[in-house]
């Protein structure tokens, strides 16, 4: 019955509303810059709203799936972080700077937000140690690929683009 709120809903949000909701019945609200498709909505029940604090002042469990950009750095900032439940968690697995650590460390040490689970740092490799000392927070290396078979898989991507690239076809998965 906790509510999931999602900053991002692109692939990687939209995995994790289905995972939330089909396999826990999480409510899902979502803030995403573009709209996303009523099929896609509705096939998760999720709900899309118009600004990322009303995410934030919703949801028990705030989890971050945007990219980094200029734009999008230190998206969650003091004043954002203060829109939260105090009841709330803050979950980072996308890039670290969208978060301001040291708000972060501020909001949970004040107990602000009950807590978060970060596996993605402002500064990696280096994790402050402000962070490290809080009781109320989860770290983890950025390790959700440290599988076997994603990293086949992933090294296969690679031989795709090359192979494509030195055919003179566009790669497939093109980063720049």
């Amino acid at each position: 019955g906790k509510t999931l709120g999602l900053i991002g809903f692109g692939r990687i949000g939209q995995a994790t509303a289905y995972r939330a909701h089909m396999g826990f019945n999480m409510p899902i609200i979502f803030y995403n810059p573009s709209t996303c498709p009523e099929k896609t909505r509705e096939s998760l029940d999720a709900e899309q709203l118009g600004s990322i604090e009303e995410v934030l002042e919703r949801s028990d469990f705030v989890s971050l799936h945007c990219p980094a950009r200029p734009e999008t750095f230190h998206l969650i900032n003091s004043d954002r972080l203060k829109v939260m439940k105090p009841s709330a968690f803050l979950i980072n697995t996308a890039r670290g700077d969208i978060v301001d650590e040291k708000a972060l460390c501020h909001s949970l040490k004040d107990r602000q937000i009950a807590g978060a689970g970060l596996d993605v740092f402002e500064k990696e490799p280096l994790i402050s140690r402000e962070l490290l000392d809080q009781e109320n927070v989860v770290l983890l290396p950025h390790l959700g690929s440290a599988t076997n078979e994603t990293r086949i898989a992933m090294g296969n991507k690679v031989l795709e683009n090359a192979i494509a690239f030195f055919n003179g076809v566009e790669p497939p998965n093109r980063v720049a």
